[in-house]
């Protein structure tokens, strides 16, 4: 059993969230979505960036900190798109993890990682958030990193392709990336 927190979209704490939460408890998992904008939630994804841009990055990076207290040093950190680069900004400064869980985003890799950390990073392909020159790099850094990364990629779908709310939604690499999550956290002891 592991012990997950998962931070949200630039949208705000929705339901993708939500069910995500719901989905690793009854697999037997402790999971978490702390609400990083304070109950405001966009209605489109330019008004989730307009959100993000009044609150701030540093308030954003703050509200994260503050949810992980007393959660273990082993909580396995974890993010939708914009959360993927919340939980890397936490990871420099959780470096007994137990894993990386990046859903729809790429984000910086800790200089101080250990080698062989699990990290699972699922994106759409193509991602008009992520194109694949960046993600090509970021295979790189990983590989330097030493790090245990699995990276999965699912044509056809949109950016947030398991957000069943969205036009993105594809229910079948939706269905396959959970799947692969519920694998992924099994085999981690946290």
């Amino acid at each position: 059993m592991a012990t997950v927190i998962l931070f949200h979209s630039v949208y705000g704490l929705r339901s993708l969230e939500h069910e995500a939460v719901e989905r690793l408890q009854a697999a037997g998992h402790k999971a978490f979505a702390p609400d990083l904008y304070d109950g405001l939630v966009a209605r489109s994804i330019d008004e989730g960036f307009k959100l993000k841009d009044e609150i701030g990055w540093a308030t954003i990076c703050e509200r994260a900190a503050w949810a992980m207290a007393g959660l273990p040093a082993s909580t396995v950190l974890g993010g939708f798109s914009m959360g993927a680069a919340v939980a890397a900004s936490l990871w420099p400064k959780r470096p007994q993890t137990a894993g990386i869980l990046f859903l729809h985003g790429i984000a910086g890799i800790a200089d101080n990682t250990r080698k062989g950390l699990p990290l699972q990073l699922h994106l759409a392909d193509p991602d008009p958030f992520e194109p694949a020159e960046d993600v090509a790099t970021w295979r790189s850094a990983a590989a330097r990193s030493g790090i245990a990364a699995d990276i999965f990629t699912y044509p056809g779908g949109g950016h947030l392709y398991t957000d069943a709310s969205l036009p993105d939604y594809d229910a079948k690499a939706a269905d396959l990336t959970w799947r692969r999550v519920l694998s992924f956290l099994d085999t981690i002891e946290a």
